[in-house]
């Protein structure tokens, strides 16, 4: 399983008008693997992230998820195969409850006329996001809490922990660490790790370097849309990396 190429982008390109944001880059992603997607300000990394969760279409190339050839009219295409990215901006909503957030456009409805009357059945959403962050390894106590009595870091660990519930191939995470402390930081890498030990895809992006050579197997590095490096993490050290995503590797 571990060998099962999920998702390929294969000769993808994005131009906008005269500018070319995407340069025919080429990117796996296997099943139980955290990819770093890495590059400097401008390399093509939200560019691609985008055309990879539906955001945008590519202008040529072509995207693959378990070999067969598919596009993405618009995100809700790319969710409903499974497909779940999550952007620097968790997209919780602070007022609700976190099983509610967990639930979030896919409500349950009460069963029979309570819930043709559009009445949500709060209890099943509860005990159900509670299993499904646990199996996440978040244990964040009372699915009833507000979003907006959490810290930091556990907000990122339910939003990922939601994508988790609800992803069957693929986690895409823009930056989920920026902004967090070390401890906050720890918690959101180990509920990465436990979505790849579920089976799932992971491509991480992210500036934090000690982070991207914590928690990833393979490193790709975009530098002006093209892909300019795609190896194993443990072949980079943070000097070689950064030289790398600089263009100063070799001198």
């Amino acid at each position: 399983m571990a060998d099962e190429v999920i998702y390929e982008a294969r000769g993808v390109s994005k131009t906008f008008g005269s500018v070319t944001a995407l340069d025919a880059a080429d990117l796996k992603v296997h099943a139980c693997e955290i990819i770093g997607l890495v590059g400097d300000n401008g390399a093509g990394k939200s560019t691609l992230v985008k055309i990879l969760s539906g955001a945008h279409q590519p202008t040529s190339g072509t995207l693959l998820l378990d070999g067969q050839e598919r596009r993405w009219d618009s995100p809700a295409d790319a969710l409903e195969a499974g497909i779940e990215t999550l952007y620097q901006d968790s997209g919780l909503c602070p007022d609700l409850s976190i099983s509610a957030n967990v639930y979030l456009g896919r409500e349950i409805l009460r069963p029979g006329l309570l819930g043709k009357l559009g009445l949500l059945d709060h209890k099943q959403m509860a005990v159900k996001a509670r299993e499904g962050l646990e199996q996440a390894g978040i244990g964040v106590a009372g699915g009833s809490r507000s979003v907006s009595k959490l810290s930091g870091g556990q907000r990122q660990a339910v939003a990922i922990g939601r994508a988790i519930t609800w992803a069957r191939k693929l986690i895409i995470l823009d930056e989920p660490t920026n902004h967090l402390g070390a401890r906050q930081s720890a918690e959101v890498l180990h509920v990465m790790k436990r979505a790849k030990e579920q089976g799932l895809g992971v491509i991480f992006i992210s500036h934090t370097l000690p982070h991207v050579l914590e928690a990833t197997d393979r490193i790709v590095v975009l530098r002006l849309g093209k892909v300019i490096a795609d190896a194993p993490t443990s072949t980079f050290t943070p000097d070689s990396l950064l030289k790398v995503i600089t263009g100063l590797a070799g001198t």
